[in-house]
């Protein structure tokens, strides 16, 4: 199963344009709010229509401007799982599930039954939606997009109205639920934790545009660019000037790295996840940056320091924070306070 995508719409305050080529059945889509993601899902289930372009769906053209092909939602074979998983609230569970299915009764029945048990919806066959919880609702939304087979299911934000812990286990449910399915399935959201839980490839979208694309857990360690390191959870990110190959000034936090590897030539920034300084008591080491504390946040897990840079500056944008696991705690309560924080090279950032 393959998706290829190349399509064009002026929105309000961008031109979207998302082009990628995809055989993975597991798919991501990550960018902020507005972006731009749940647009791409709606052009692709044709509920918008793009102002140009192709989308073809293993070699299905659902859309092409050229040849004026938009088959309607209905002839696509695509599943769109919605945010509120717009369930039919005067509708059963059954009901609900039925409604998308062709064919004799009998066999609508026995289909129907067959969803039920595999979404665990036993007892619930005669409820309204109104009636049911989160969790059941999302089984139900997705039993009646499984019911007709689709070739391809899209998941708009499906977690985004829940809270902490049951956002958690419906992941886990939904990722259970979608593990026999042979079809490529879509799955847009803000939140690095749930694509990077979900997804085998990643589209990283900001504006509009695909600014990375490729293997998830590639991009979360090299994410390439300034906008990707951000919405991959990068919290320290500073301009940068290479002195030569092998230095790099960060100008922002008022200190200068060197590194093994040759600095390419068109890096504007350099980054460092918050989590992966390595903490230095006593004399001061290369790549190093003072641990001058402006303040602390104690969390249940982990501890957050927000250090000023050596470049004297206090604002937001380049103040450095470091994340300490709870497991590191009792190092910190032995030793204090460590004298520098070290940036690792094999942890550094080289950004666009």
């Amino acid at each position: 199963m393959s998706i290829d995508i190349d399509i064009n719409k002026r929105l309000s305050n961008f031109c979207l344009h998302m082009s990628f080529r995809e055989d993975s059945k597991r798919i991501g889509v990550l960018g902020a709010s507005g972006a731009g993601k749940s647009m791409m899902l709606k052009m692709l289930a044709g509920i918008e229509k793009p102002d140009n372009g192709k989308i073809i769906l293993d070699n299905r053209v659902l859309f092409d401007s050229e040849d004026h092909i938009n088959l309607k939602p209905q002839k696509r074979n695509v599943g769109y799982l919605f945010q509120n998983y717009a369930l039919f609230p005067n509708m059963t569970v059954s009901q609900n599930i039925a409604a998308g299915l062709k064919g004799d009764k009998e066999k609508v029945r026995s289909r129907v039954s067959e969803m039920v048990q595999k979404f665990r919806l036993t007892g619930l066959e005669d409820s309204l939606p109104g009636k049911l919880s989160g969790g059941q609702q999302q089984r139900a939304a997705l039993a009646r997009i499984m019911a007709y087979e689709p070739e391809m299911i899209l998941l708009d934000e499906p977690f985004s109205a829940l809270d902490v812990y049951l956002k958690d286990r419906m992941q886990e449910e939904l990722m259970e639920m979608l593990s026999d399915y042979d079809g490529t399935v879509i799955m847009v959201s803000h939140s690095r934790d749930e694509i990077y839980r979900f997804s085998d490839t990643l589209a990283v979208v900001d504006e509009g545009k695909i600014i990375s694309h490729g293997d998830t857990r590639k991009i979360f360690a090299q994410p390439e660019t300034k906008a990707a390191a951000v919405l991959t959870g990068c919290k320290n990110i500073s301009r940068a000037e290479i002195a030569d190959p092998h230095v790099i000034k960060a100008v922002d936090w008022g200190i200068t790295l060197k590194v093994k590897q040759v600095i390419p030539e068109n890096i504007r920034y350099i980054g460092y996840r918050a989590h992966q300084f390595k903490p230095v008591w006593g004399s001061r080491e290369e790549n190093c940056v003072r641990f001058d504390l402006l303040s602390k946040a104690e969390l249940q897990f982990e501890k957050n320091f927000y250090v000023k840079p050596e470049s004297g500056s206090c604002d937001r944008d380049s103040m450095i924070t470091w994340f300490v696991q709870r497991d590191k705690w009792d190092e910190l309560k032995e030793k204090g306070y460590p004298d520098y924080l070290m940036f690792v090279e094999e942890d550094m950032l080289f950004l666009r």
